[in-house]
């Protein structure tokens, strides 16, 4: 009959047991996760006086709880800072007194900072996505030991994910909310760094490059984040990535000369490459594109 919070976003299965856990010392309890699937638990998690916006881009589903006058906290307990900062806004927004944010903080804190020493992650990391948790990563990435230059969502800025950025920021990492396919990239090649985490495409460019790529939403966003559990839970993968930067090279090596572009492949000669086609078919959009810009102003 504890006091829930009710929690907003996709979580791994093991994260509101884990949540849970870290919330008893505060005398809270895990609620409902949202969206849900059915309207009971919606119901449920009404009752809920604190809502946690652990993935900040469900904006709607906020304006509702909202309405319901339910107070909202932003970012998560993910590695050491984030958790210590998470029980603190979540026990202040509950009226928990100091000595029960401290018993829950030192539940917690010194297993999660032993878990971070012993699986430490060494190496430069971009990272890109659409999940909505990618800022939650790079920071457990950078408390595991990597360096993060930065950081690219296609989710929006809200006021959920402010302290997120800025952590990130005092640490030097270049946050770019909405960021495009041309903005990851962008950064990945500038940086060159020894691992690239992103979407397919930005995957794809990084290993045409001779990096190391990791596809964010099947080896990543499928992970556990939080607690005790999310502070090893990256680095096997991410340093298994990163050390196959030599076979990354070979592999380049290997297949140089095969040509990109109109030489992919083998040709027995060269390919016939008609520029006249192609400063035509150019013309033609043109005119196209002027056409339809012409059209909006009528």
């Amino acid at each position: 009959d504890r006091p829930t919070v009710a929690m907003l976003g996709e979580m791994f299965p093991a994260d509101p047991m884990m949540i849970g856990q870290m919330l008893a010392p505060l005398g809270l309890a895990a609620g409902p996760v949202v969206p849900c699937r059915e309207w009971r638990e919606l119901y449920a998690a009404l009752d809920s006086s604190v809502v946690a916006a652990i993935h900040p881009f469900y904006t709607a589903s906020v304006r509702e709880f909202e309405a319901a006058g339910r107070p909202i906290v932003g970012s998560a307990p993910v590695g050491r800072d984030g958790t210590a900062t998470w029980l603190a806004n979540i026990g202040g927004a509950y009226g928990c007194s100091a000595e029960q944010i401290a018993a829950a903080q030192n539940a917690v804190l010194p297993a999660i900072t032993s878990a971070l020493a012993a699986t430490p992650i060494l190496g430069t990391v971009t990272l890109s996505g659409y999940e909505g948790s990618e800022l939650l990563v790079a920071r457990l990435l950078i408390e595991s030991g990597a360096n993060v230059p930065y950081v690219g969502t296609a989710c929006p800025r809200t006021p959920w994910n402010a302290d997120d950025q800025a952590w990130l920021e005092a640490r030097d990492v270049k946050v770019q909310f909405r960021a495009s396919l041309e903005d990851d990239c962008a950064a990945m090649e500038a940086v060159r760094p020894d691992l690239a985490i992103g979407t397919t495409p930005v995957v794809q460019k990084a290993k045409e490059m001779g990096i190391p790529g990791l596809y964010f939403t099947n080896l990543i966003s499928a992970r556990p984040l939080m607690g005790v559990a999310g502070a090893g839970s990256l680095a096997t993968v991410i340093n298994a990535a990163i050390g196959n930067k030599d076979r990354m090279h070979a592999m380049r090596a290997f297949f140089e000369g095969v040509g990109m572009g109109d030489t992919a492949g083998v040709w027995e000669g060269t390919p016939n490459v008609r520029e006249d086609f192609r400063a035509q078919n150019v013309k033609k959009l043109e005119r196209q594109a002027k056409a339809a810009k012409a059209a909006e102003m009528i």
